[in-house]
Order: structure tokens, then sequence, then C-alpha cells
């Protein structure tokens, strides 16, 4: 990371801190990622990987941050023998966050409605929110939708028309759905109620963005910000 001269830090959460820094050749601002790994973890972890793939893949899309490349430094640790090792992701340097993007439309002498597929994205973490933890784990596609599947149910073609000719659909076991409130236990009735509305498997089932918004569940909400 020599090539790098780190300017200062703009965030910090679960998996790691973020800083603003400057690629000394070029002169050129990016944002570096940095993840702790752990010394009794076999690799790199399944989050950062997941992570890692999803943003190369996403990597042509204007609405998707640059992932610009990889990093992967081990340091000799001060207080022992054993060496540190950090994941640093590089990625373009942009000067707002989503945070701050929702706050300027939602301010200002002429505030703008927020985007029905952002509103939607944003109350699908409803969830992970409430769990602090993501409700579908896996380390692929295939393992997270074993989880989907064991709680909501299999899907069925009643369900969902046309859901049995997707491809490998035959390798999926038959599940029945549970009781999602056992896996929110802390959400409120209203809560699991739109969270079910949300996890409809049959798109023209699901409830859109702004039927969403007029739920009980944001009856304590000023929804003249949105």
């Amino acid at each position: 990371m020599e090539k790098y001269e780190k300017l200062e830090k703009v965030g910090e959460g679960t998996y790691g801190k973020v800083y603003k820094a400057m690629e000394k050749g070029t002169g050129k601002l990016v944002a570096l990622k940095k993840t702790r790994l752990e010394m009794d973890e076999e690799g790199i972890p399944p989050t950062a990987l997941r992570e890692i793939s999803l943003l190369q893949m996403l990597s042509t899309s204007i609405y998707v941050v640059r992932l610009l490349c990889v990093e992967h430094v081990h340091q000799p640790s001060t207080k022992s023998q054993s060496t540190k090792s950090n994941l640093y992701l590089v990625f373009e340097y942009l000067d707002t966050d989503l945070k701050k993007f929702i706050d300027s439309y939602r301010k200002g002498p002429n505030p703008k409605p927020l985007e029905p597929f952002l509103i939607q994205k944003l109350m699908f973490q409803l969830s992970e929110m409430v769990r602090r933890q993501a409700l579908f784990p896996g380390d692929s596609e295939f393992q997270q939708l074993l989880h989907i599947f064991r709680l909501l149910g299999t899907p069925t073609e009643q369900q969902w028309p046309g859901v049995s000719t997707l491809r490998d659909w035959h390798v999926y076991p038959k599940w029945e759905p549970q009781d999602l409130t056992l896996a929110v236990p802390s959400l409120s009735p209203e809560g699991v109620d739109l969270l079910t509305k949300l996890l409809k498997y049959n798109p023209a089932e699901r409830i859109s963005a702004k039927t969403a918004l007029d739920h009980p569940y944001f009856d304590s909400l000023d929804k003249s910000q949105f």
C-alpha cells in the first residue's frame, strides 16, 4: 500500500474502515476500505469474496461505485512475532455517500421525492437492520437460495407460475414455509406483515415501494419527507 497516501478516515462500519487517500504516482483520489483478517480465518472471508465478486460483476454500471483493485497486505505485528493481514478494496472516490445523497433530496427549498427503486431497496434491508445480520446469508447463490427456501418454503407453481421451468430447478429440496416471526422476533406484527409482502416470490404479487410507504409499519414516520 506504499503507493497510496491516506488523507483522512471518512467512515467506519462493522466490517472495516474507509479512508480517503491519494495515489502518489498520479495524484488521483481513491477510497480505501480496510478489512482486518483474523489469524484464525482460512483465507479471505466469504463476505469479502462475495462483495468483490458482485462489484466486479457490476463494474460497468453507472449506478455502482467502481472497484479499482484489491490489495492483500501482510504487516509484522509489534506485539508478537506474528503478522497482521489486511485486505484493502480500492474504490473510485466519491464526494458523497448514500445517506448524504438521500438527505440532499429531502432538504433544500425544493425537496425531491426519492426514486421508487431506491425506497424499495432500502425497505428490503428491513430484516437485516432489525436482526443486525443478513436474513439469508450464503457464500454462493446456491447456498443463499437454500437459506431462502428453508425459511420461506420452496416456491411452487401455484405461488409463482413458471418457476419449475427455471434452470437447475430439480436440484432444490422441497421445504414448507416457516413462521417468519421466528427469524425476526424483535420485529412488530406490522413489520412482519410488511416484510412478508416484500418477500413474495411472484413479482406480480410483491408490494410496490409506493404502497409499502402507506403500510401501517411506517405510521410513526413523517411521510411528507419522502
